[in-house]
């Protein structure tokens, strides 16, 4: 009986082990290509880069050849009227429980909103959703990993 419950015990731990490891590597970290939640229309690439634990996201590819020179008109302070091809969009997210990724923000250049964020990699990192939050009002997008 004793060796039952070993094995057993020894069982949950390696299964334990392995899938928080499978966890803790799936990060948002990477070129995501942005799918707008009314056309299901990519948009975008935007690399996710980490420095010292916090996320940032910068617009690296706008796909629409005809946005290719479109600035942030309703955005507010430095960003004003800046090109949003090459702009910082998701600032200060960092690591949370149960692999997701929070307490930062994100911009929606397109209407000058920013947005508390949360990023939880899914299907074994493939696919991102993207949670913003105003208040208790929060919308999702869901984007898909390009590298």
């Amino acid at each position: 009986m004793k060796k039952n419950n070993i094995a057993l015990l020894s069982f949950f731990a390696a299964v334990t082990f392995s899938s928080h490891c499978v966890f803790a590597a799936m990060t948002p970290v990477g070129l995501w290509k942005t799918i707008d939640e009314d056309t299901n229309k990519a948009k975008s690439y935007v690399r996710i880069t980490q420095k010292n634990g916090v996320l940032s996201g910068k617009v690296e590819t706008i796909l629409n050849p005809a946005k290719q020179n479109d600035i942030c008109s309703k955005c507010d302070d430095e960003l004003k009227d800046q090109p949003i091809l090459g702009m910082t969009i998701i600032t200060d997210v960092k690591a949370q429980d149960d692999g997701v990724w929070g307490d930062g923000e994100i911009l929606d250049p397109t209407n000058g909103k920013t947005y508390t964020l949360q990023l939880t990699p899914q299907d074994e990192g493939k696919k991102l959703e993207v949670r913003g939050y105003i208040g208790f009002f929060y919308r999702n997008q869901y984007w898909l990993k390009v590298e």
